[in-house]
């Protein structure tokens, strides 16, 4: 059981990035996904989540509109596109498998968790 998040890495202002998180193995089928961030000194915080089918996506305020999130549940992986990124957007970025064929916005709602990818953007 494992989820490899990737992508990360140091940006400028205004710049992209798009994260990807594989799943090994089936473990995520039915499930639920979610992204998270936790900056310096900061509460890991929800960023996105997007249900099994990918029919449901919700999204943090603060990245509404410039991140997206989305599935391939062919290649297992779930992804998040980061457009027009910020100083604020700086953290380690995780990816999670919900408990359920939903997302939560909370981290209670998951119960597998990647290692995490440090995005850096610099004003």
């Amino acid at each position: 059981v494992q989820l490899q998040a990737s992508g990360g890495g140091l940006v400028q202002a205004g710049d992209s990035l798009r994260l990807s998180c594989a799943a090994s193995g089936g473990f995520v089928s039915g499930r639920g996904m979610g992204w998270f961030r936790q900056a310096p000194g900061k509460e890991r915080e929800f960023v996105a989540g997007i249900s099994w089918s990918g029919g449901m996506t919700s999204y943090a305020d603060s990245v509404k509109g410039r991140f997206t999130i989305s599935r391939d549940n062919v290649k297992i992986t779930v992804y998040l596109q980061m457009n027009s990124l910020k100083p604020e957007d700086t953290a380690v970025y995780y990816c999670a498998a919900a408990r359920t064929i939903y997302y939560y916005t909370g981290e209670a709602g998951y119960d597998y968790w990647g290692q995490g990818t440090q995005v850096t953007v610099s004003s």
